[in-house]
């Protein structure tokens, strides 16, 4: 295995992925496992390499792998995604596991709910199937699951809403709203978390709560998603795609 980052390799010197990835394939890599600022980017190297790519979240567009863990996670706990009601709730404009989220959830046949301040909820995400609503109370009431997304301080703070307060107090999920949820309901996070901003603490350590549980099946989805890439390297003779 070889991690390397773009403030501590050839990137600094004028290297272009392209040729960075080249080198890392030159070094006998099966796999290529990429976190990029750009949208497209894993898509582009999986059209020049031999090796597998994975995408491991490119700019605001896609995190395929978190999606799955999390199919998998509500899988495990309400043994059907068919028919559930999903919320998600927070930055969905700039969220690319918002984004994978929304085509696995609909593909498997979820109702997926999106609600969060106008500026970081616009409607156009109706145009993907998902139902959008800037209420909370109306975002939970019949959710089976609500998934909570980071609000990231360093970007929206200033420039998407007034303060951190007043989202913590038009759409966090706090202990007079759980009241509201349903009883089997399930509250998920991605990570990290914003204790008192998207959630209250002591829901995020409650029983209700599988954050911990998407964290362990993070490891088994991806090791899967591994085996099947070298797998299908192998099938193929190495050839890219």
């Amino acid at each position: 295995m070889i991690n390397f980052s773009a403030e501590a390799s050839s990137f600094r010197k004028g290297e272009t992925l392209k040729d960075t990835a080249l080198n890392l394939q030159a070094l006998n890599a099966d796999i290529i496992i990429l976190r990029h600022g750009a949208a497209g980017a894993p898509h582009f190297l999986s059209r020049v390499l031999n090796a597998s790519v994975v995408n491991a979240g490119d700019g605001a567009h896609e995190h395929p792998t978190q999606a799955l863990l999390d199919v998998y996670t509500i899988r495990e706990k309400k043994g059907e995604l068919k028919g559930l009601n999903v919320t998600i709730m927070g930055d969905i404009l700039y969220s690319r596991v918002a984004r994978s989220n929304i085509w696995a959830l609909t593909k498997l046949g979820a109702m997926v709910t999106l609600c969060g301040p106008r500026t970081l909820v616009p409607e156009v995400f109706e145009e993907m199937g998902c139902r959008v609503t800037h209420s909370i109370d109306e975002a939970i009431e019949g959710a089976d699951i609500i998934n909570l997304l980071r609000i990231q301080h360093e970007r929206q703070r200033r420039i998407m809403f007034p303060s951190i307060g007043e989202y913590a107090a038009l759409f966090g999920l706090n202990k007079s709203r759980f009241k509201q949820i349903k009883p089997d309901a399930l509250i998920m996070h991605p990570g990290p978390i914003n204790r008192g901003v998207e959630i209250d603490s002591d829901l995020a350590d409650s029983d209700r709560s599988v954050i911990l549980q998407q964290v362990t099946n993070g490891i088994a989805v991806r090791m899967a998603v591994m085996s099947l890439a070298l797998g299908s390297h192998a099938r193929s003779g190495g050839e890219p795609g």
